[in-house]
């Protein structure tokens, strides 16, 4: 992986001059901006000619629906495309650079926290524009989270390396991304889904993150992990009972209120249901046999291992100079800086 990174940064051209430094743009804590720098001239990117080439193989096409999984713990962004079978197959995995806060969905403004939960992203939530080279607004909070009173705004994926509370992929990286959801979406689809989560929901990784207070809620996004893992289908996103509902068909149309009681649910996929069951089995089990506790340690969010090495070998400035087009500020408040890297110090914000 490290290999792979150290390429794709060699083979990136800033399109920008090196020495511009955007230092009037202030980054709200409550998010990361979506504000458009309209003098940067960036072009809308293309599917690179490898990338094409890896699709036809899988019996994808450019226009092919797309579905986006976020990983918080393991610090990767895949995007999964609908092959010729109608089901979603991996395209491609991409290295995470930055995410801020901890494991744990977002819930106010100012917290950093990036958010974990179930999106859906619209042509009209992508920014070509955007203050960092490119990025797309996954729609926090969404309508679960604002009927349970969550707060803030423009949480994106985008380019660079710095977050509060957003998914950085590097410029390179969020410019293959975006070129593949804006192809899709021009070629017919709505809208795509964005599943954010805050590791890979296996029962074993679940149980061994069993003290935290997020159990509950992770526990529930781990039936949308289940449904995507069992049927290669996107999942039905319903939300009542202030959670999430997966792939249940309710007799008299979807719930109204996120806060009220579900309805009596109606039919659910045989094979969705059998996966759950299965699953709720092995947590119980897991459960049981007392696992040793998970030590969690955060000093605040996390970095793609490759990413964490070149920043050891390279310094913060030279891997911000091979990562982005333009020099960003570091949105970070003055605790965060004191050791955000676990010993690989940062300067702080000019």
């Amino acid at each position: 992986m490290i290999s792979s990174v150290r390429k794709a940064l060699s083979g990136f051209k800033r399109a920008a001059a090196s020495g511009l430094f955007l230092g009037s743009l202030a980054i709200a804590l409550t998010g990361c901006t979506s504000a458009t720098l309209d003098d940067l001239g960036v072009a809308t990117p293309k599917i690179p000619a490898a990338l094409l080439k890896e699709m036809q193989k899988k019996g994808m096409t450019a226009e092919s629906p797309v579905l986006v999984r976020i990983f918080k713990e393991e610090s990767v962004l895949e995007v999964w495309k609908q092959d010729r079978s109608g089901r979603y197959a991996l395209l491609k995995s991409y290295p995470m650079c930055r995410w801020s806060g901890k494991l744990g969905p977002k819930t106010k403004s100012g917290d950093r926290q990036a958010p974990e939960g179930f999106y859906h992203v619209s042509k009209g939530m992508l920014n070509p524009k955007s203050q960092y080279y490119l990025s797309f607004n996954l729609g926090y909070p969404n309508r679960l989270e604002s009927a349970l009173g969550y707060t803030g705004e423009a949480l994106m994926v985008h380019g660079a390396c710095s977050s509060s509370g957003c998914y950085a992929m590097t410029d390179q990286g969020v410019g293959e991304i975006y070129s593949l959801v804006q192809k899709a979406l021009d070629g017919g689809q709505d809208r795509f889904q964005v599943q954010a989560f805050p590791f890979r929901m296996t029962a074993r990784k679940l149980v061994a993150h069993r003290d935290d207070p997020n159990f509950s809620f992770w526990r529930t996004l781990k039936q949308g992990y289940d449904s995507f893992e069992t049927t290669r289908q996107q999942p039905k996103v319903s939300v009542c009972g202030r959670r999430y509902v997966f792939d249940t068909t309710f007799g008299d149309g979807e719930p109204r209120s996120p806060l009220a009681d579900c309805p009596a649910a109606g039919v659910v996929d045989p094979r969705v249901a059998a996966a759950w069951s299965t699953q709720t089995r092995e947590i119980d089990k897991l459960l049981t046999e007392e696992t040793e506790n998970h030590a969690m340690s955060y000093v605040d969010g996390g970095m793609h291992p490759s990413f964490r090495a070149l920043l050891k070998e390279n310094g913060p400035e030279k891997l911000a100079s091979r990562i982005s087009q333009t020099s960003y500020p570091i949105s970070r408040p003055a605790a965060a800086l004191a050791d955000p890297f676990n010993g690989e110090k940062l300067p702080k914000t000019p």
